[in-house]
């Protein structure tokens, strides 16, 4: 019996680009996957912390969906920066392919890294802003 083969490349873009709601999750481990109906449970979790507190600021209503993609970011990082060899063994054990990176993974990286970090440097001083001035700034 033969395994689909996974992509590295394919899952690192899918972090980058959807990770936010699980996809490189569900395209790795299927439907069954818990972690990605949390990421997914994140559109619901916003909504529901928005009609909790209407007159909260929209950064906190927000807050569930900056998170799920933050680690989204991460994930996809992970994923990415994975030697072929364990990714094969993770996820392609019965393909009967090997994997082979090549540079557009090393471009997604920096891309994934440049606007992870600048989410989560723009995410702590937004939510520094909002506790210790209570928004004076923004």
């Amino acid at each position: 019996m033969t395994v689909s083969h996974k992509n590295k490349t394919f899952a690192t873009l899918l972090g980058f680009l959807l990770g936010g709601l699980g996809a490189h999750r569900f395209y790795l481990r299927g439907a069954k996957d818990v972690w990605g109906w949390l990421h997914l449970a994140c559109l619901p979790a916003a909504v529901l912390v928005a009609v909790a507190a209407p007159g909260a600021d929209w950064f906190y209503q927000i807050m569930p969906m900056t998170l799920s993609v933050l680690i989204g970011f991460l994930e996809a990082l992970v994923l990415g920066l994975m030697s072929d060899e364990k990714w094969d063994a993770g996820f392609n054990q019965g393909s009967g392919r090997q994997s082979d990176s090549t540079w557009p993974l090393a471009l997604i990286l920096v891309a994934t890294l440049m606007l992870g970090a600048g989410g989560l440097i723009a995410t702590i001083s937004r939510l520094f802003d909002l506790l210790y001035t209570g928004g004076a700034y923004g």
